[in-house]
């Protein structure tokens, strides 16, 4: 078992506790020592970061190859349409190669807390929104694979993580959890054929 921070990231704060740039951090939202990053959020992207003090923990969270499913949710600038949508569950070509099928749909708005500052949008521009569920970890990736498909993101929220959620979080808050990941499966061994040897039978007592 592990002891889990689930902060809701606000809009531009570092996914660290330090910066020489000066910008903002997580040292003004978490006061608890111990407790580490599992993975990153972009300092321009909002929602959930989990913090751990389990090593182990850390990097089962943190690395894709344990298919912790990511959920997003996407405000993309213009109309976005099924066409897009299925090109996003297919995969799409980046530069660092094809992203993995992804689960996406179009959303309603969602009822969120004000961005601050908010989003700059363009006069008779619509904007949309989806949410889109990935288990990869590409740098930017949520952004890259919707401007691929013609539609730049505006705003992203990061919503959950496995079963974990920002819900009723505002901006900075934070909430204790646990964790109770399975041990990572082992590479079984081939192991070398054993001689049989003869049973060693101890002389009986005359």
């Amino acid at each position: 078992m592990a002891n889990l921070i689930l902060l809701n990231k606000p809009f531009q704060v570092l996914s660290q506790f330090t910066d020489e740039g000066q910008r903002n951090t997580l040292k003004a939202y978490i006061t608890e020592r111990g407790f580490y990053p599992a993975g990153r959020l972009d300092y321009d992207s909002e929602g959930l970061l989990i913090l751990t003090d389990d090593g182990q923990t850390q990097h089962q969270l943190a690395n894709p190859a344990f298919k912790l499913e990511k959920t997003y949710w996407v405000q993309v600038e213009g109309q976005i349409d099924q066409q897009a949508i299925e090109s996003l569950i297919k995969g799409v070509l980046l530069k660092d190669g094809k992203t993995k099928p992804a689960q996406a749909k179009i959303i309603i708005e969602p009822q969120l807390w004000p961005r601050n500052p908010p989003i700059r949008e363009r006069k008779n521009q619509p904007t949309s929104w989806l949410e889109l569920k990935i288990k990869e970890g590409k740098n930017r990736q949520v952004r890259r694979m919707t401007a691929a498909v013609g539609f730049p993101t505006l705003r992203l929220i990061r919503y959950a993580i496995g079963k974990w959620t920002v819900q009723d979080l505002e901006p900075g808050q934070s909430r204790r959890a646990v964790a109770h990941l399975a041990a990572p499966k082992k590479h079984q061994q081939t192991k070398p054929p054993q001689t049989k040897r003869k049973r060693y039978s101890k002389p009986k007592s005359c």
